[in-house]
């Protein structure tokens, strides 16, 4: 039976993926699984997609696709300026690229690993049915209510999150892991220079407790640095 590994944002660094899943021993019968944000702001998205798709991985949609997939939905007169990092990756995806990331779900479950995987997490107080995409997408943190919010707060929603199953997400780059009771967060900063972390488990492994999580997590260095923080 082969391992899970799921693995942090990535930004178009095809070559850190690469040098990931060359660490581990990648090989047949292991499953690939994405927590989102595979463009924008890194060297390849074109090519970080066609290894995902070569590989059969499983996705699920992160803030980055979210804003593209927006703007090439809106009619012509209503189109939105898009930012220069935004303008290249349109520029480098084929229709193939699009068809992919217009397939990619809100959400994942790996009943096997106890596990979901979300690209930014969720509003602690409500089942994943009722979940806005938004939150899933963009949450960071919660307010003094418990309302979630998109930036950086002083609550974590992780911190008030209680599974099961257990979430493992991204889009909050921190320099270590975040690890919480019931959630991990393994966007470590690849694009930003820091490191391309992955959560790994064998066949029907669920995560540890959060004093042993680090043994389930594995990393490799960015190459340079990619965009600034």
């Amino acid at each position: 039976m082969g391992r899970t590994v799921v693995v942090g944002d990535l930004h178009g660094c095809r070559y850190e993926l690469e040098d990931l899943l060359g660490h581990i021993g990648f090989g047949a019968g292991d499953q690939l699984v994405s927590v989102g944000d595979l463009v924008v702001r890194g060297p390849d998205p074109a090519g970080t997609i066609d290894l995902l798709r070569k590989l059969q991985a499983r996705v699920v949609r992160g803030n980055h696709e979210d804003r593209l997939l927006r703007y090439r939905q809106m009619p012509p007169s209503i189109v939105p300026q898009l930012g220069s990092l935004q303008r290249e990756v349109v520029r480098a995806l084929r229709r193939k690229h699009w068809e992919f990331l217009a397939s990619l779900p809100l959400w994942l479950d790996l009943p096997e690993h106890g596990l979901r995987v979300v690209h930014a997490g969720v509003d602690p107080a409500l089942p994943i049915e009722r979940q806005s995409p938004r939150t899933l997408m963009y949450v960071r943190s919660l307010n003094v209510s418990g309302v979630p919010e998109e930036r950086r707060g002083s609550t974590l929603w992780g911190e008030r999150y209680v599974g099961p199953p257990h979430l493992v997400f991204g889009h909050n780059a921190l320099e270590l892991p975040q690890i919480h009771r019931d959630a991990t967060g393994i966007d470590t900063g690849c694009v930003y220079g820091g490191r391309l972390t992955a959560m790994v488990l064998r066949a029907g492994e669920h995560p540890p407790p959060p004093e042993d999580r680090m043994s389930v997590l594995v990393s490799v260095k960015a190459r340079r640095t990619y965009y600034p923080r």
